[in-house]
């Protein structure tokens, strides 16, 4: 059944009553230092007559409306400059959705695609020159030669949003899926502010490969959008093996976000841990984040800690879930006055404990605040990614599967 579209005029906002409620409760579990919610009854911040202290930025009610419903695993979704939203789901389908509301699905060749488990159809990004090169880029997995491995693939796409053609096919290859399985397959897809496009991996759950540089699992890649070469200033840019040339980082888990802070430069990644500790991390260029679970005897070791403070260098967590988890997966900035006291904050989708996790970092990336946005706290089921468009919404593909996803469009109310 094809997706439907719903218009936005429909949505719905949570009462005063419950927002009210899940403020008091707003913090949640994990490392660093935490917080309540900031009140919503303050004005935004500004100076304040005779000498006054300002008053304290309000957090604002969120309207939350479903632009499109009937979907089945979306796992990104993407704004063009003419407004309309690209969204993918898992297990092979690429729905537009055009300003107007229509809701038209891309004829696109996907007749290779591996999906199975947590593989398939996921990362998206457009071109950062979309409006003049029609570019889109996918991180998927694809059977190929009587085998499967994960590929990063560059699209166009026609200016009626009726057919996507693959021209780098791939742009990138070799990354390896666990084909029995298809577990820890990645695998987010962001530019970063350079220009060079950014690609999350998992270490498909083998227990060598977050330590090892020369395999492109477990890593965070920096590619060139237009060759798929090693991007210009690679940390390990003269490494004589040409995998290791084009990472960024290693030692992860499984990416399942990316997000790059506005008018700073940090990247911002989130992992699901193991046992215990998802992470989010600030990305250092050839750090290591110390996922080490090759146990004895080759064996997936998931009782370790997520960053194991016994290698050397392991760069430590901006924030960590400790123990549960709560299955963190994609993440981008709120930005924009209208966004009042949450103008800032990285938000990060949550799957098991479902709703979203915001954090609030100071300059340094460290971790100052922790709460949950009480409009989305278990009342659509699992978040895969917020992302924020160019029109200052934020949207929101759920993952609950059997055809009962949504992709979500979230504004300040009022």
């Amino acid at each position: 059944m094809p997706p439907t579209v719903r218009r936005l005029t429909a949505g719905s906002c949570t009462g005063a009553v419950l927002a009210a409620v899940l403020l008091l409760a707003g913090c949640g579990s994990g490392s660093g230092s935490g917080g309540d919610l900031p009140g919503r009854q303050e004005d935004k911040a500004t100076a304040a007559p005779d000498g006054a202290a300002p008053t304290t930025p309000a957090a604002p009610a969120l309207q939350v409306d479903t632009v499109l419903d009937g979907l089945d695993h979306p796992w990104d979704v993407a704004r063009a400059p003419d407004g309309t939203l690209l969204v993918d789901e898992r297990g092979g389908r690429l729905t537009a959705v055009l300003p107007d509301g229509t809701a038209r699905e891309l004829d696109a060749d996907l007749s290779d695609l591996f999906a199975d488990g947590e593989t398939g159809l996921m990362g998206l990004t457009l071109s950062p020159a979309f409006a003049e090169d029609r570019r889109f880029y996918t991180c998927q997995g694809v059977e190929e030669d009587g085998g499967a491995e994960i590929q990063v693939i560059t699209w166009t796409v026609d200016e009626g949003w009726t057919r996507a053609t693959r021209v780098a096919d791939p742009l990138l290859g070799d990354i390896p899926v666990n084909e029995s399985t298809g577990r820890h397959g990645g695998c987010r897809v962001r530019f970063d502010p350079t220009g060079a496009l950014l690609v999350g991996t998992g270490d498909n759950a083998v227990g060598s490969t977050p330590q090892d540089l020369g395999t492109l699992a477990g890593k965070v890649l920096r590619i060139d959008p237009v060759t798929g070469d090693p991007a210009d200033g690679n940390p390990f840019a003269d490494d004589p093996d040409p995998v290791t040339r084009l990472l960024l980082s290693y030692g992860h888990r499984n990416v399942q976000g990316l997000a790059v802070r506005p008018g700073s430069g940090q990247v911002l990644t989130v992992e699901q841990g193991p046992d215990r500790d998802d992470e989010v991390n600030l990305s250092v260029p050839g750090a290591n984040y110390g996922w080490d679970p090759d146990g004895s005897g080759g064996r997936y070791d998931e009782s370790v800690p997520m960053t194991d403070p016994e290698l050397p260098g392991a760069v430590p967590a901006v924030w960590s879930s400790g123990d549960p988890t709560i299955a963190t997966s994609g993440a981008d900035f709120l930005s924009g006055p209208q966004w009042g006291a949450y103008d800032g904050v990285l938000l990060v989708g949550v799957q098991k404990d479902t709703g979203v996790l915001a954090l609030r970092l100071d300059d340094a990336g460290r971790l100052v605040e922790q709460f949950r946005l009480p409009e989305l706290e278990d009342t659509y089921g699992r978040v895969r990614s917020p992302v924020l468009g160019a029109d200052g919404a934020l949207y929101l593909t759920t993952d609950n599967g059997e055809g009962d996803d949504r992709l979500l469009r979230v504004t300040p109310a009022g």
